[in-house]
């Protein structure tokens, strides 16, 4: 039955009604504009490229972004796909990640056995807490000042299932980011012994994966922070400033998910792609030299 009030008290439950869809659409174009953006390299570095496990995570997590964004415009009318996205999203990045290391860590068998059972833990509590979020929740509709409002009522430990759920994947990112860190150093070490091509390729490489690595951490800290601190003020705040920064951070979680996550594999492409190009052009020069030299010593001895 819908709770029908003109009520001055909820002014600010309307006016962050209002506020938080205008932001959802801005994040929605952030996803859209930024996959105009890099339409090119995607076309370039992942669809005529061979298909591997990466190339489907990118494509799926890419335009699963673009269905969510428009998904999440109609509110908490699709308040159960948008969970479900929430969590099948951050469990592709997690194999992301568990990839990366790998390959960081020269294919070792006990890191990605650590790392699986690892995030297989983080993934089952996770989903089991979101399970039961969604069970719990209740939907109401609101009519305020003649302003529909679909609102979803829970009980109140449901803010400390979803603070652990975030602690649990805040634990995974530090995890992934120090074991980043440690394997660079030792990388960016063994430059020194290196004085050969290798060791600068894979000094590049690491750069590539820690820059990556740490803009994609940094926002996810920072959305983090935003969650666990805004969102248990915001129910009992009138403030403006709260609801515009529960608001903006929207936006970040969705740079974070869409943007940042597809680009964890489109950079390291893009550097590859790079690589080869220059040595294929170094080689066309090499050539281009030996066929000069061949021509000149057999015109010599003409």
């Amino acid at each position: 039955m819908a709770i029908v009030s003109n009520d001055p008290s909820w002014w600010p439950t309307i006016t962050l009604g209002i506020l938080y869809s205008y932001w959802m659409v801005a994040a929605g174009l952030v996803v859209l504009y930024d996959w105009v953006l890099t339409f090119g390299q995607e076309i370039e570095l992942i669809w005529r490229k061979r298909w591997t496990l990466m190339t489907v995570l990118y494509i799926v997590i890419r335009y699963i972004g673009i269905l969510y964004s428009v998904i999440i415009v109609l509110g908490d009318i699709m308040i159960y796909a948008i969970h479900g996205a929430n969590l099948v999203v951050a469990t592709m990045l997690g194999v992301i990640m568990i990839a990366r290391l790998h390959a960081m860590y020269r294919r070792s068998r006990r890191m990605l056995i650590f790392l699986v059972i690892i995030f297989l833990i983080v993934s089952i509590i996770c989903g089991a807490i979101t399970a039961i979020v969604i069970k719990v929740t209740v939907p109401e509709e609101l009519i305020l000042s003649g302003v529909y409002i679909c609102y979803f009522g829970s009980e109140g430990i449901v803010q400390l299932w979803v603070s652990i759920v975030w602690a649990c994947y805040i634990s995974w990112e530090c995890l992934a980011l120090c074991l980043s860190v440690w394997v660079a150093i030792k990388h960016f070490r063994d430059l020194r012994r290196f004085g050969s091509s290798t060791g600068s390729t894979i000094g590049d490489y690491s750069r590539v994966l820690i820059q990556s690595h740490v803009l994609y951490f940094t926002s996810f800290v920072c959305v983090s922070c935003l969650q666990l601190v805004i969102v248990p003020k915001l129910v009992n705040s009138k403030s403006m400033g709260i609801q515009i920064l529960f608001s903006a951070n929207q936006i970040l979680f969705g740079v974070q998910l869409f943007i940042l996550g597809p680009r964890l594999i489109l950079s390291v492409r893009e550097h590859h792609a790079e690589l080869v190009a220059d040595f294929d052009e170094e080689t066309s020069m090499n050539s281009i030299v030996f066929q000069e030299r061949v021509h000149v010593s057999t015109s010599s001895t003409v």
